[in-house]
């Protein structure tokens, strides 16, 4: 009988690739998936250390797998697992903890993996496929944890990449997320040197995907301001079919004290104008962005700034999270902490100026032919649409959610829609050739 294997995975899209990275491996080995009900042989946990919550999140998952699998070796893995190595090591079944992901190919070999894979095949559970290109941050934002835990920046090769999207593709996967640690710093370490004209940068790489045949689209994830660079917006405007017209920019406050006290690389200006250029030079294109609001000495002026700036840029989702101070971190020492009443309070005023700004750049969807990415049945056509007795769930190349009024769709297809109304949030769509 085959060994029997269970993931789990707490954290980013960077998290989830490594584990399907692993996972992949071993079953290369011959591991099986346990069942739901099943005990494993072996279990891996990708842990998360973004804040504190995510370290207990973590410790609670192994502590529970050891008892529900008390003869289990647990493998205990990601940037939790690097920050305290002694402490994830002390938890009941703790058979391995990999404190470096560069590490995993030595982890497979010692399970007995042989051919080591350079990516993944598919993404087990998931319609859409991340794809990790990049490790490690440069950056030392007062806030955050992860350039301690994943300091060391590197690329993977293009030609790694460029094979692993095509098996993804081949697999049935329609949307390819591409994601990173520090997505816009791809290529950077390999440009030490050169001449300008041969770096390789995220633009290069994207380029070389959209070579590529099939049925697919591809998506950014997260990048900084800075990095949304001219030859970037310039890829995406040649590639309209190919690549979403989507991107995720990071704001985190719309204050430029804000800004200067979080150690972020630009001021509020020069964020409004990279998202105005990136208007100007696709066709209605979706933008997105996270926000922390709360942070040390964040007055009501600085929280205006950013809800300003939020109505400025129309964004179509802003990811809202209160500050919560991380241990290690300067902010954590920060004066003038925000009481938690206010932090929720302005996280309420917050949501209400997103959805004004994304029901309004809905609205100026509807009419026009939108990609959705069928993800499944519809929870609330019944509810938003009485009459229609069912339909279909997904997302747009905008990233808008999508409620499509039709039958006989299947799920990870691609399919062409046309928009009538907003409703929750929502866009409430036909198929464009009904």
């Amino acid at each position: 009988m085959s060994a029997t294997l269970k993931t789990i995975t707490l954290g980013c899209k960077v998290n989830q690739y490594e584990t399907e990275l692993v996972r992949e491996g071993l079953r290369r080995a011959g591991y099986q998936d346990a069942a739901e009900d099943q005990a494993a042989d072996l279990c891996v946990v990708n842990t998360c250390t973004v804040t504190a919550e995510g370290d207990s999140k973590s410790r609670h998952v192994i502590r529970k797998l050891a008892r529900v699998n008390p003869t289990t070796r647990i493998v205990v893995m990601g940037c939790y697992a690097t920050r305290a190595p002694e402490e994830v090591a002390a938890l009941p079944n703790v058979a391995e903890v990999v404190t470096d992901k560069r590490e995993i190919p030595d982890l497979l070999q010692r399970f007995g993996v042989i051919d080591i894979p350079t990516g993944i095949s598919r993404f087990t559970g998931r319609k859409r496929a991340y794809v990790k290109v990049q490790d490690g941050c440069l950056l030392r934002c007062s806030y955050c944890i992860i350039p301690h835990v994943r300091p060391n920046v590197y690329s993977r090769p293009v030609e790694h990449i460029r094979d692993e999207v095509a098996r993804l593709v081949d697999n049935g996967h329609r949307e390819i997320i591409l994601t990173g640690v520090h997505l816009g710093h791809f290529g950077v370490e390999q440009n030490h040197g050169k001449p300008r004209e041969e770096w390789i940068r995220l633009a290069t790489l994207v380029r070389e995907l959209c070579r590529l045949p099939g049925e697919f689209r591809i998506r950014l994830s997260s990048i900084e301001a800075t990095e949304v660079t001219r030859d970037l917006i310039s890829v995406l405007a040649e590639n309209p079919t190919r690549i979403a017209p989507h991107l995720h920019i990071c704001l985190q406050s719309g204050s430029d004290a804000v800004l200067r006290r979080m150690k972020r690389r630009w001021g509020s200006k020069l964020f409004v104008d990279r998202c105005r250029l990136v208007r100007e030079s696709l066709d209605q294109p979706g933008l997105s962005t996270d926000v922390i609001v709360g942070f040390p000495g964040e007055t009501e002026e600085d929280f205006a700034a950013t809800c300003q700036v939020v109505r400025d840029c129309g964004f179509a989702k802003v990811h809202i999270f209160p500050f919560s101070g991380r241990k290690g971190t300067p902010a954590y020492d920060f004066p003038d902490q925000i009481p938690h009443e206010m932090k929720q309070q302005r996280l309420v005023h917050l949501q209400q100026v997103e959805a004004e700004v994304r029901d309004e750049y809905f609205r100026s969807l509807l009419g026009r032919t939108l990609q959705v990415m069928v993800e499944g049945e519809s929870e609330y056509l019944p509810e938003l649409s009485p009459g229609v007795p069912d339909g279909f769930a997904g997302t747009s190349c905008r990233y808008a959610p999508v409620e499509i009024e039709a039958t006989g769709l299947q799920p990870s297809t691609l399919v062409d829609v046309v928009g009538h109304r907003v409703a929750d949030g929502r866009i409430i769509a036909r198929l464009a050739s009904s």
